[in-house]
């Protein structure tokens, strides 16, 4: 069910209702971390591309780059998001909240670098120019509840595309993405 609503326990960094996937491609934070900033993120696979197992394949290392012709140019990439929306709103975790996933890249937020240490990375599965699900803002704006309810630091303010901590490298979520329409969701 999307949109449902979703708690995070403190002990695991586990999101309820998500289901779990463990990437290889994360590490633990620098001590004494605070987390404070969601970044939303887009992905498809290949690009322009729904569905499959794919983007599960990237974050778990395990992608082919037989399988498709794109996939040779994003061989041996490390990367991950502690979550990913699928189309149709389900949830995949792939990364506990208090480890560190590599999602952002070179990045930085109102000065502070390396946004990977102190942020948490949801992935939408979608295209920076196609129009984002319902139930992807539903379950996205649950999600983005239970990350402020679990970490203050995290308000609606700190909610950031890719794009913003990495201008002129990242343009995702991109246009498609109506922040109006998801900030709506979150009141």
């Amino acid at each position: 069910m999307t949109g449902m609503a979703h708690q995070v326990d403190p002990v695991t960094g586990l999101i309820s209702g998500a289901r779990q996937l463990s990437s290889p491609h994360c590490d633990e934070r620098p001590t004494g971390t605070r987390i404070d900033l969601l970044v939303i993120h887009g992905i498809s696979l290949p690009p322009g591309e729904f569905g499959g197992a794919w983007i599960e394949h990237l974050f778990l290392g395990t992608l082919s780059p037989d399988a498709h012709p794109y996939f040779a140019s994003v061989q041996g990439l490390r990367v991950s998001a502690h979550l990913l929306i699928r189309r149709d709103g389900e949830l995949v975790q792939f990364v506990p909240f208090q480890r560190r996933a590599w999602h952002a890249g070179v990045s930085v937020y109102q000065g502070r670098e390396a946004c990977n240490d102190f942020s948490i990375g949801i992935e939408l599965e979608g295209c920076e120019d196609v129009t984002y699900t319902r139930a992807q803002y539903a379950e996205l704006a649950a999600v983005a509840r239970a990350t402020m309810t679990a970490y203050p630091g995290v308000t609606p303010a700190r909610i950031v595309g890719h794009s913003d901590i990495a201008p002129g490298r990242k343009t995702d979520p991109g246009p498609a993405f109506d922040w109006a329409h998801f900030r709506a969701r979150l009141a």
